[in-house]
């Protein structure tokens, strides 16, 4: 996140004195990226960030593979995970890689508890519910068509409005940035990238809670759980800056990007991280050209495998779609619309479908919890 906005109260220099109105000294805390040589933010704190009274044992908290190689067309219906109390029980992996781990999630409850993901950025999309994300940066509200983007390190909670909600979650082991191509060499988003600034949402009202107690972090790195208990609130700031902080992009203020002819997948990139990209496909005026097919052409992915989130609207190119549900097209096979769209689609003027894509370098491992949503059919979809 490369745009500088600071919160709080600061001091005018970085890494001097600043003082509490009964003189002591607030803890300055830097939170650095690629060791001190990216972006960062320092944030100011009533206390120590250091101050741990107990750590419990660890928890597994590893995703169960059930196929480590696929070749198979395959289809999930995503609304079949069933509802958990716990918003960290409730996350379900469904696709992983070294790369990403992608999961799906039906909490009911907000957390009474802290969270930190120290080896992954995450991106939340909400698919239903709505709510508040609660970090030491301050709050950001999200609804219905949110991706909620939370850098590594970042402690959080979530608060829900309802016990209503289905989530679509992106684990990034390296950071999730905006595409370098919507980007000049200063990091501004360009005049024709299909979102800007404006379209993001930063932290607000920060509240500084200067409280002394029992405080639980479950803390996540390298497939585990440490649940840490810390004598102050995480979240006791009185003030911070700088570009790294967690943010809010809804996808419908993702502009479309189209053309006299059908456009490749690309055009409805949204972010990138290594060896994988995520995008998405809102509403948007189909092709102009006279002679112009709105379906897609068939097409083999030789270099990623796909992932597709389909959220809401119709779609063209498929038969039988439903909410929640996530389709895989590995590496090698071609895929395509299905049997009648092409024709069908002949004419069309406009499209209300809305999606969310993860495209993957490396091929994705399927999970025992796929498995348990899976339409075992789905292969034969293309067959007349």
């Amino acid at each position: 996140m490369p745009h500088y906005i600071t919160r709080g109260s600061i001091p005018h220099k970085r890494h001097t004195q600043f003082r509490k109105p009964d003189g002591g000294l607030y803890s300055e805390q830097l939170v650095s990226t690629e060791g001190f040589s990216n972006i960062y933010s320092l944030i100011y704190h009533n206390h120590p960030p250091t101050v741990v009274t107990k750590i419990d044992l660890p928890i597994h908290a590893a995703p169960c593979i059930a196929a480590d190689k696929n070749m198979q067309h395959r289809c999930y219906k995503g609304f079949k995970i069933r509802p958990e109390p716990d918003y960290l029980h409730s996350r379900k992996y469904v696709l992983v890689n070294s790369d990403v781990y992608i999961s799906l999630a039906a909490p009911q409850q907000s957390m009474n508890y802290f969270f930190k993901n120290s080896g992954a950025d995450e991106v939340i999309f909400i698919h239903e519910g709505s709510g508040k994300l609660k970090t030491v940066y301050g709050e950001m509200k999200f609804s219905y068509g949110d991706y909620v983007v939370i850098p590594r390190g970042t402690i959080y909670q979530l608060e829900f409005d309802t016990d209503k909600n289905r989530l679509f979650i992106v684990e990034s082991f390296s950071p999730v940035t905006y595409p370098q191509r919507y980007r000049n060499e200063f990091g501004q988003l360009l005049e024709h990238s299909p979102f800007c600034e404006r379209d993001i949402r930063g932290p607000e009202n920060l509240q500084t809670h200067d409280e002394k107690g029992d405080f639980l972090v479950y803390i996540k790195r390298d497939d585990m759980l440490y649940p840490y208990h810390y004598a102050y609130h995480p979240f006791d700031a009185v003030g911070w800056d700088g570009c790294h902080y967690p943010f809010v992009f809804s996808i419908h203020d993702f502009e479309p990007i189209t053309g006299r002819v059908h456009q490749p997948p690309p055009v409805h990139q949204t972010f990138e991280a290594r060896n994988f990209v995520i995008c998405s496909f809102v509403p948007r005026k189909y092709d102009y050209h006279p002679q112009s097919i709105p379906a897609p052409y068939f097409h083999s992915n030789v270099d990623s495998d796909e992932v597709l989130y389909y959220v809401d609207g119709d779609f063209m190119s498929r038969k039988h779609v439903e909410r929640g549900m996530i389709t895989l097209h590995p590496i090698g096979i071609p895929h395509g619309p299905h049997p009648g769209t092409v024709d069908r689609s002949i004419g069309k003027e406009a499209t209300q479908e809305l999606a969310v894509m993860v495209d993957t370098f490396h091929p994705l491992k399927v999970c025992k919890d796929a498995l348990e949503i899976e339409d075992p059919t789905y292969y034969l979809s293309w067959n007349e």
